[in-house]
């Protein structure tokens, strides 16, 4: 039906690719729709806080789209970023900040997320914001302040020692990605109070909600899969990947670095392949089977590769720059999965012992329920602590993590 213009109307229409209004509206449709914005508060505040105006000079169709965008880089590598909306919402909800809560955000970005949590929060609350770099600082002061964003303590300062003079907080949230959990997080939280962070898990980032128990170890309540920029200054840990060759590199388990001059060594003596490891896709190699390999099996690493001419039938994972797979080593030989035609092959005069240690470790992961990061459970406590529960450790300088699939 065509619509009727009155005598002395005009009628308006709106391109929902400029328009902020319909693009910031189909949006949040979308957020909804895939479960990532739930609570009807975490919509209310996508619905109201304009996502445009903390990204000046992009335009609407874009700063609307559920993407990251880069907002800073440095010698070809992004710094900073406005992080996917999905992921945000995600992890907004993870969070469950609530109306008169305390929240020191580490990582300013843009201030729109900061933007969000003050308005969760509400005029009763307080959000700190802190930043390592005194300009991301600024440029998110100039967005909150032309958003009409009021309630927000932006800091410049290395948010991996928190902010202590605004402490305690009932809600800490990182925006970047961890290697480690600070103790300075920890001793900023209120009794019963909630660290969101992208930590580091064996190469997977998931980002986990941890509540601080009365006895002081710190239980996750959710985990979720993620990618984040990492942490700049003190907690920004090791490198995530280490080299291994010409245009070859790995992800090691914490604490556990194989000869990788070696490993390069062997991927040139391909040998047997074995077939029929069941369908597996890239959730299952990276977050799923990928990680239980990881937690579980000794030798378990990840390789990754740039190169556009790799051996056809190593690979089973884009990466985007690359291909991944997740391999498992034992001195004199290596087995990994891989793909054309799916199965595993084996590297080496040892290969055939790496295998059957890989295929057992599907085969737990198959008999596990095919765990995924959703499904784990993760407690911590700080480096030499006794351990709060069993599965797989996880040795980080200052905390132990224990990871285990979540009780029923």
């Amino acid at each position: 039906m065509r619509p009727t213009v009155r005598q002395g109307q005009t009628l308006r229409m709106t391109d929902p690719a400029t328009d902020p209004a319909q693009a910031r509206a189909r949006l949040v449709h979308g957020l909804r729709a895939h479960g990532c914005a739930i609570t009807p508060a975490v919509v209310e505040a996508f619905l109201a806080v304009p996502r445009h105006l903390f990204l000046p000079g992009i335009p609407i169709r874009e700063a609307y789209a559920d993407e990251a965008v880069p907002t800073q880089v440095v010698d070809g590598i992004a710094t900073s970023s406005a992080s996917q909306p999905s992921m945000m919402a995600i992890m907004l909800e993870q969070l469950a900040p609530a109306p008169g809560h305390r929240v020191l955000e580490v990582g300013a970005g843009t201030g729109y997320n900061a933007a969000l949590l003050a308005r969760l929060v509400g005029p009763a609350g307080r959000v700190v914001s802190v930043d390592i770099d005194g300009e991301l600082v600024e440029l998110a002061a100039r967005h909150l302040a032309q958003a009409g964003i009021t309630g927000v303590d932006l800091r410049v300062g290395d948010g991996a020692l928190g902010v202590p003079d605004a402490a305690p907080y009932d809600r800490i949230v990182l925006t970047v990605g961890s290697w480690d959990l600070r103790p300075e997080w920890v001793a900023q939280l209120v009794p019963g109070g909630r660290l969101l962070l992208p930590l580091t898990v064996r190469g997977s980032q998931l980002s986990v909600a941890f509540d601080l128990r009365p006895d002081g170890v710190l239980e996750s309540r959710s985990v979720r899969s993620c990618a984040f920029i990492r942490l700049r200054g003190a907690g920004a840990g090791p490198e995530a990947v280490e080299r291994v060759g010409p245009g070859w590199a790995a992800q090691v388990p914490e604490g556990d670095t194989p000869d990788l001059e070696a490993v390069a060594g062997l991927l040139d003596e391909p040998r047997k392949l074995h077939r029929s490891t069941g369908s597996l896709d890239r959730a299952d190699v990276w977050d799923g089977l990928g990680l239980w390999l990881m937690l579980t099996v000794p030798g378990a690493l990840r390789l990754l590769t740039g190169d556009a001419e790799d051996p056809p039938g190593y690979w089973l994972v884009p990466t985007g720059q690359g291909r991944a797979t997740v391999a498992v080593t034992v001195p004199g030989g290596l087995a990994a999965l891989v793909t054309e035609p799916a199965g595993v092959r084996a590297f080496g005069p040892e290969g055939e012992t790496a295998v059957r240690l890989l295929r057992a470790g599907v085969d737990a992961w198959h008999a596990a329920g095919r765990p995924h990061a959703a499904d784990l459970r993760i407690l911590a406590v700080p480096a030499g602590a006794a351990l709060p529960g069993e599965g797989a450790v996880v040795e980080k300088e200052l905390s132990r993590l224990v990871v285990a699939p979540a009780p029923a």
